[in-house]
């Protein structure tokens, strides 16, 4: 786990540009301190990728400088940077074993055969991978293949380990179990990891802190609660999670708290978050599981919106209705499957409300 204390890796205002006049990435300015997993989340073309890249050293950064453990390594090789690489097709070598493919990153490092087979035993043990090491890759299903390419990248012990996409070829069970695996690994290893994926659920379950990059720029650097919860713009809130938006104008703002004019007329309070003047144009953001319409349920201060029931969905664990609210078709509400509560049933009214607090109002 981080401690917060130091700067391992520091992009410093780098930028990069294929073409020499677009820019991939847009002035990064990032610090991964040492043991933190960090990871990169965005759609396709935000330069999550690309930040990895250069760190890697298979891009070289336009402009600025990339340090590692305060050197600079934008001139130094990708074999000199001593980084470990997870890729998501596994790179391993199909001619070798799975100790031989284990073996072959110490062997470029000149390491003697005893401390190799010793190092490689290790590593795979590490990965309840022991028993495999004379099979060739094709002879292990797609968890052992990812299993195997993990403990390639930890044999030779770096400080710092890469991770593009590497559970993308997985199902949704083995994803899920790998997700706890590579964290703990990570976490008791007291290795920095660099993690790029677009999957946000990922992001969220394995992070000390995630980068949300759109447009080649960083949108919202945070721990996953905080992101989730305290979206700073209309893109994080969007990208990470399901998530109401009401559009609107901006009444007044007093303080912490604002009110809302929607566009079907009715007044909310929400709180200003990248608003700041009356007359200005929001998008309100809640998300789902902050709505209530158990009347019980809700917190003193809650304020409250007629809607109309249009879909209910039986998702197992939760229960996700969809609602017409203030207009729009596409609102909904996840309530959690208990014994007590209510399966709403379309074309019924109800009233929902929620906690301003909960309500954010940030740039249209």
């Amino acid at each position: 786990m981080r401690d917060g204390t130091d700067e391992f890796v520091v992009f410093d205002h780098v930028q990069k540009s294929y073409d020499g006049e677009t820019l991939v990435v847009k002035d990064l300015n990032l610090s991964i301190g040492k043991g933190e997993f960090l990871t990169m989340l965005g759609p396709s073309g935000s330069g999550k990728t690309t930040c990895l890249m250069m760190l890697a050293g298979f891009e070289t950064a336009t402009h600025g400088e990339i340090l590692l453990d305060g050197r600079p390594i934008n001139n130094i090789p990708p074999h000199k940077r001593g980084i470990g690489m997870v890729f998501q097709n596994y790179a391993l070598f199909p001619h070798m074993t799975v100790a031989e493919n284990l073996a072959f990153p110490l062997e470029v490092r000149k390491v003697d055969k005893s401390a190799r087979e010793e190092r490689v035993k290790s590593a795979l043990d590490m990965v309840q991978m022991g028993a495999f090491g004379g099979r060739r890759p094709a002879q292990l299903s797609g968890g052992q293949q990812q299993r195997v390419a993990l403990a390639r990248a930890l044999v030779f012990e770096p400080e710092l380990v890469l991770m593009d996409e590497p559970l993308g070829a997985l199902d949704k069970q083995l994803r899920e179990h790998m997700q706890f695996e590579i964290t703990n690994l990570a976490h008791s290893l007291g290795i920095t990891t660099v993690y790029v994926t677009h999957d946000q659920t990922e992001a969220l379950t394995m992070s000390d802190r995630v980068a949300v990059f759109d447009d080649g720029r960083i949108q919202q650097l945070a721990p996953p609660d905080k992101l989730y919860e305290e979206p700073e713009n209309s893109f994080v809130a969007q990208f990470i999670g399901e998530n109401n938006t009401l559009s609107g104008v901006i009444d007044k703002i007093d303080g912490d708290r604002c009110t809302v004019r929607l566009t079907s007329g009715d007044l909310i309070d929400a709180k200003p978050v990248n608003v700041t003047k009356p007359g200005e144009k929001t998008l309100v953001s809640i998300r789902p599981e902050r709505v209530e319409f158990n009347k019980d349920r809700l917190m003193p201060g809650a304020h409250t919106l007629k809607a109309e029931v249009l879909e209910f969905i039986y998702m197992g664990d939760i229960f996700r209705t969809r609602l017409r609210v203030a207009g729009k078709d596409d609102f909904v509400v996840k309530t959690r499957n208990a014994p007590d509560q209510a399966r709403l049933e379309p074309g019924r009214q109800i009233e929902i409300g929620w906690l301003p607090s909960d309500c954010r109002a940030l740039d249209a």
